[in-house]
């Protein structure tokens, strides 16, 4: 039986809540078979980075070649990439395989507060690898990186996501889990459509690797070939379940729960489409 293939490219958390670990174990879940490159390896657990050091650019274009000369690829996402010399290294490994899809989770700082992304690398993020794109999925923090701007409104939400959108990616999803209110919004801008999918705000600790895992989600379903919202909706729903059905690990920021979805399910996420009056 032949399986959908995917591929993360992003750092490895020895914690096992965020990273590879977590891109893996959701393929896993959402039934698609994952591939892995590495860019880096942390030592890392619920308390925080306690050290980081990246796969050299030869070994990451060499693992880039493996996979790409070997599998058929339906989608990729990128998480850590640390520098800008191995955004390079991405953006082109990208291109000379042809990967037909590609996520891009701009990941720039842990939960625990440690930076896993330099300061010199947003350059080459917004120019070699944000245009190649078909999502990008920042968080709020990350979505102010990238456009210089600070988001507090609605309308600083969407003015974000058409900047971000204008560095040539297909669609954006701006996540809301680090805004207030009772609902975490996430934002989906593309350049004909604008929507909101959201889910009831749970409030916990064990958020660890929750940008990972919904971006994981979203490649897989790409992968078989849903469209953008819908895949969209369907990640909302897989890291709105680990995250309600979290798991009691570690003294910190605890993993989510990674096989939640498909025993649980999860209800509330809804979708509502945006209008322009809105918007501005």
């Amino acid at each position: 039986m032949k399986r959908t293939q995917v591929l993360t490219i992003a750092g490895s958390d020895s914690g096992g809540g965020a990273g590879i670990q977590a891109d893996l174990k959701t393929f896993q879940e959402l039934g698609v078979f994952g591939t892995s490159v590495l860019t880096a390896v942390t030592a890392q657990n619920t308390r925080g980075v306690h050290g980081v050091e990246a796969v050299s650019a030869e070994l990451l274009a060499q693992q880039l070649d493996a996979i790409g000369s070997d599998f058929s690829i339906e989608a990729c996402k990128t998480g850590m990439l640390f520098d800008a010399s191995r955004i390079e290294t991405v953006a082109s490994g990208v291109k000379r395989h042809a990967f037909k899809q590609l996520v891009v989770d701009p990941v720039m700082i842990a939960k625990g507060g440690a930076s896993l992304l330099q300061d010199t690398a947003v350059d080459a993020l917004k120019t070699s690898l944000l245009p190649l794109a078909t999502v990008v999925t920042p968080n709020v923090p990350e979505a102010e990186v990238l456009t210089g701007l600070t988001i507090r409104s609605f309308q600083d939400r969407f003015e974000a996501a058409e900047r971000i959108l204008s560095l040539g990616a297909k669609a954006v999803v701006l996540k809301g889990g680090h805004l207030e209110g009772e609902r975490a919004e996430d934002l989906v801008l593309t350049a004909s459509e604008a929507f909101l999918v959201s889910a009831p705000r749970i409030q916990t600790f064990d958020t660890h690797g929750t940008g990972c895992t919904f971006s994981a989600a979203l490649t897989a379903e790409l992968a078989k070939g849903r469209p953008i919202i819908e895949a969209t909706v369907t990640a909302k729903r897989f890291i709105q379940s680990a995250i309600a059905h979290g798991l009691d690990i570690g003294a910190g920021h605890g993993p989510t729960n990674h096989w939640a979805y498909g025993t649980y399910g999860e209800e509330g996420v809804t979708l509502e489409t945006i209008t322009t009056s809105r918007a501005r």
